[in-house]
């Protein structure tokens, strides 16, 4: 372009301020010491003011609010449970169609079974893990364990394999009102053994 510079607007001197700001990167304006600590320091110091003990401490000992405590059986029981449904509502999708009446009876065993059963203690009662230690349900390591007490954390190293805790709704689902139970599928039902131990406490 070979127009002459001068013909250009003059610039004011403000604006070639702030243009010379943006190209050389200088700072504008006033500027303040960073009166913040380094972030890597703060947590330096904040990691060292955690009682790592209690903290592990406190996940050994963790139990769910909603654990369903169970006593002893005090004598060997044996009763079927039905987990067949009856929805007392219409289900639809999203855009209003009918899934299933109401009045639809389902059993989830048909969907998903049971086949490898599970087995509910009190993991504070060293007698019920022994026992435990010494049924069939302890050397397939497919059977579910639950816990009606005692801690998942610690049976879980102990035992070296998965531990669950036994909630009020499962509970009521398998009507369980004692501990050692053994709970199996068989003929679309769930069969559940109480079993008395001779051992005491």
């Amino acid at each position: 372009d070979h127009r002459d510079l001068h013909s250009f607007p003059t610039r004011r001197s403000s604006d070639l301020q702030v243009l010379a700001a943006h190209t050389r990167l200088e700072p504008v304006g006033r500027t303040y010491p960073i009166v913040e600590q380094d972030i890597t320091k703060e947590l330096q110091q904040k990691s060292t003011s955690i009682d790592l003990d209690a903290l592990f401490n406190t996940h050994n000992r963790y139990q769910p609010a909603n654990l369903h405590t169970l006593p002893r059986a005090a004598s060997d029981r044996v009763f079927s449970v039905d987990l067949t449904h009856t929805l007392d509502h219409d289900i639809k999708d999203s855009q209003g169609k009918l899934l299933y009446p109401q009045g639809f009876s389902f059993n989830p065993l048909k969907y998903a079974g049971l086949s490898d059963g599970l087995v509910v203690i009190d993991g504070s009662d060293p007698g019920q893990v022994e026992w435990f230690k010494g049924s069939p349900s302890f050397q397939n390591h497919r059977a579910i364990l639950l816990l009606s007490g005692g801690y998942a954390n610690e049976l879980k190293q102990a035992l070296q394999r998965p531990v669950y805790y036994l909630t009020h709704d499962i509970a009521a689902r398998l009507q369980l009102k004692a501990v050692p139970s053994v709970v199996v599928e068989q003929d679309n039902k769930l069969t559940v053994r109480e079993v008395r131990l001779a051992t005491q406490r």
